[in-house]
This record gives C-alpha cells, sequence and structure tokens, in this order.
C-alpha cells in the first residue's frame, strides 16, 4: 500500500525536533547519522540526522532529515501544513497534539469551533513547522 506522509528538513536540529514530536505523538522513533550511512562528505555532518522516522498509532508516520552542509537549506516552508485530523472519539488525542505543538510555538488560530462545525486550528511549532487540527464533528456546547 503506498503512504502519502510528511518529511521535514531542517538545518542542523532534526535530532531535537524529532525527539520533541516523539514526546508528542509517542510511538517509534529511529534515527541514523550521516556517519551511520557512511554518508558524511564533510566531518561536520557526521552526527546529523540523515533519516529519522517516528511511527505511531493509528498510521502517524513523520520523517525527518537534517540539510547535509554541501546543499543549501531550504528554510521553512510556509506553503505547506502538516494537518492532523479525526472524528470526536479523537477528541482527547487531538487537543493533546495541539496543547503540545501549539505550546511549543506560536498560534494563528486558536483551537475553536469553526463556522463548518468541526474544532480547528493553526499553529507553528517551535521548529517551524506549520500544523492544522481538525476534529470533525464537534458541536458547540
Amino acid at each position: 500500500m503506498a503512504r502519502l506522509n510528511p518529511y521535514l528538513n531542517f538545518s542542523d536540529n532534526a535530532r531535537t525536533a524529532l525527539e520533541f514530536y516523539h514526546s508528542v505523538f509517542g510511538g517509534e522513533l529511529t534515527m541514523n547519522t550521516f556517519a551511520e550511512f557512511g554518508a558524511a562528505e564533510d566531518p561536520a555532518d557526521a552526527e546529523k540526522i540523515m533519516h529519522g522516522q517516528l511511527e505511531g498509532e493509528g498510521g502517524l508516520l513523520l520523517m525527518a532529515a537534517d540539510t547535509p552542509s554541501s546543499l543549501e537549506f531550504p528554510g521553512t516552508n510556509s506553503n505547506i501544513s502538516v494537518s492532523l485530523s479525526g472524528g470526536p472519539e479523537d477528541d482527547a488525542t487531538l487537543r493533546g497534539y495541539w496543547e503540545k505543538l501549539s505550546g511549543s510555538g506560536t498560534v494563528t488560530e486558536p483551537l475553536a469551533i469553526a463556522p463548518w462545525g468541526d474544532a480547528f486550528g493553526m499553529c507553528v511549532d517551535g521548529f517551524g513547522t506549520s500544523w492544522l487540527v481538525n476534529i470533525s464533528g464537534t458541536q458547540p456546547s
């Protein structure tokens, strides 16, 4: 089965970012450095993350890597957001994710009942990644 999942790029803090996302989402985190793959052309890249993967429950899959010195870091991409969504049965889980992600950065749209009836919020975490959280079927109290 094919999968579509986010692959985040970092300048030199992929390890710290992945450890943060692990604290948010739980699951199994694996990280490999450029040195482990014999791909550290620049000694400064040896301990940078060449590939990191966080696999959580429910099919959650997030990958990330550091940009090696030989390439230009693309910076944070303002036209991409990572979306987390679910139904009322996922409310507590999604709100927990929201609290941790938004607490590390900036809330751009508070998590609240949107005009379409779902709870919706937007934030940028402390690593510059944009997140959307949508809890469908939520009704105003």
